[in-house]
């Protein structure tokens, strides 16, 4: 019961209440004014927009297989859950490095977040459900297709929007720890068809969500 209670409060905390980051904003002072042209601001807006989705999506994945985690029975992995919650924070932090950027930016956050965190928590309730090998597994895939596509958004987000460009750089980077963290935890290969199952979700969530 506790643990559902726990999925229940990160529900409400990653949807409705503003999250608060543990660690600073990666940005400077100067940063967040540097001038940026209405194209240049209406891009980063959408690009922003569409990393903030991410964060929610990985608020759900967490809470739910951290909840998988701790199952009954042999099912039970505490050390798991504990792990999951701990990447579930430095989460958090991009979730509120991003909707601060969105402010900055006069952009608003997707109108569809309470969908992408169900579509979320289900996949993530699902490969916990599977076992610790599947759940890292997962962990590893979605964190290896979230490096790659921040990758691409440092080469198109606008040269001179330093801003974003850190918060990015630095979620990048925690995302590649957070794939290595799990690959030494146990992690399994996914077959190539779940592989691709899942980047054409990601494809589908990020191009309704530069829009929507």
């Amino acid at each position: 019961m506790d643990a559902f209670i726990t999925a229940a409060d990160s529900t409400l905390r990653a949807l409705f209440v503003p999250p608060r980051a543990s660690r600073p904003c990666p940005t400077l002072p100067e940063d967040s004014t540097t001038p940026l042209t209405d194209a240049e601001r209406k891009l980063s807006g959408a690009l922003m927009r569409v990393n903030h989705v991410g964060e929610v999506c990985a608020q759900a994945l967490y809470a739910s297989q951290a909840l998988a985690a701790r199952g009954n029975g042999k099912r039970r992995n505490e050390a798991l859950a504990l792990q999951l919650e701990a990447a579930g924070r430095e989460e958090t932090d991009h979730l509120a490095w991003t909707q601060s950027r969105l402010d900055e930016l006069g952009a608003r956050p997707s109108l569809l977040n309470p969908l992408w965190y169900a579509g979320a928590f289900g996949m993530g309730l699902l490969a916990g459900r599977l076992g610790s090998s599947v759940s890292l597994g997962f962990v590893v895939e979605t964190e290896r297709q979230v490096e790659a596509h921040l990758a691409t958004h440092m080469e198109q987000l606008p040269a001179n929007d330093h801003a974003s460009r850190a918060i990015v750089a630095q979620m990048k980077d925690d995302e590649a720890r957070h794939a290595r963290e799990a690959q030494q935890a146990g992690a399994m290969e996914l077959p190539l068809p779940v592989k691709g199952l899942m980047r054409l979700a990601a494809r589908v969530m990020t191009t309704v969500a530069h829009r929507v």
